[in-house]
């Protein structure tokens, strides 16, 4: 029984001359995990990924894939392969030649690295374009090629870097449900970075997010949303209202709190505030109130609700939620 190909970061760092980027990362993950690293511009992901590849020297630490030290290893022979975030397609040369470039360094005969490559393109459902060139391709076709491209080593990591972020909103929806795919037929962990919230929340088996070079918090994508560490978790992912009374600070998610009409003589827990702004969804509603001393908080409603209660900027409404729904956050 082979070793599992887990990876494993211990105290990495990152300078940049004087500006520590990576700050002592540990983080574990799992062969055969897809796991999303985000955070906002800055945080370390990417170093953190480019690291791993290769692409970058690690100032301290360790990286260690099963019982390899990747430190001093190159990108062709830590066993991982690396998707730009701008595909890096050779434009001079063909999809098929693209696609089988890695094979031809390594002196695999041309019969034999076109077979395979063939194969390859097939498996990203780019079959019939084998003779176009990179310019010839629109965004979603040449993200397949890269892919096809990185996969060819049979990688036992496949990281990615913002794989998603030049492509159209209705795309990216397609696209993320085809990686989510191949990763599961494929079996090998994939490392995604992203800054946006919705792709990782969709893709990932576990998440990570950064900060200022460091691991804010680690968790499934479920735990992320719905137990985030801290009010930075709470506000990077989304979807919350953070919330101080009795010395505590608490998030909220915004579709646990209710919205009503104001009633005479109403006798509940519920606070007065007022209809700042209305953002219609599609199939939902964002209503943000604020009360007098200007606390904001968002209510996020299914349009059957809303048009139900008839919302309108500069109404006054009741703000209420179940104790139950709120969530403790670490200071």
């Amino acid at each position: 029984m082979g070793v599992e190909q887990n990876l494993e970061l211990v105290g990495v760092q990152k300078f940049y001359g004087n500006t520590e980027a990576v700050k002592g990362i540990d983080l574990k993950i799992q062969s055969g995990e897809y796991c999303c690293l985000l955070g906002p511009s800055g945080c370390g992901k990417t170093s953190l990924l480019r690291m791993i590849a290769g692409h970058e020297e690690i100032s301290a630490g360790d990286i260690l894939l099963g019982n390899t030290r990747l430190n001093s290893l190159t990108p062709a022979h830590r066993g991982t392969s690396m998707m730009f975030q701008n595909y890096a397609l050779f434009p001079h040369l063909s999809v098929l030649d693209n696609v089988a470039f890695a094979l031809k360094l390594k002196g695999v005969p041309k019969s034999e690295r076109y077979e395979i490559a063939s194969k390859f393109i097939e498996m990203v459902r780019m079959q019939g374009y084998d003779a176009r060139f990179p310019d010839q391709l629109s965004g979603g076709q040449k993200q397949r090629v890269a892919l096809a491209r990185a996969l060819i080593t049979k990688p036992k990591i496949l990281l990615l870097d913002e794989p998603l972020s030049a492509l159209d909103p209705a795309l990216r929806i397609d696209m993320r449900a085809e990686l989510k795919q191949m990763q599961r037929d494929l079996g090998i962990t994939f490392i995604h970075v992203t800054h946006s919230q919705d792709e990782a929340l969709a893709l990932a088996t576990v998440g990570v997010v950064m900060n200022e070079g460091r691991i804010e918090q680690f968790a499934s994508p479920i735990d992320l949303f719905n137990k985030p560490i801290n009010v930075f978790v709470a506000d990077f992912v989304g979807g919350h209202n953070i919330l101080e009374f009795d010395n505590c600070i608490y998030s909220l998610r915004t579709d646990k709190l209710t919205l009503s009409k104001i009633k005479k003589d109403q006798k509940t827990h519920s606070s007065r505030f007022t209809v700042k702004d209305i953002e219609f969804l599609g199939n939902s509603v964002s209503v943000t109130v604020s009360d007098l001393k200007k606390s904001t908080l968002k209510a996020h409603l299914s349009d059957k609700d809303f048009y139900k209660h008839e919302f309108a900027i500069g109404q006054n409404v009741n703000c209420k939620w179940s104790k139950t729904d709120l969530h403790k956050l670490k200071a």
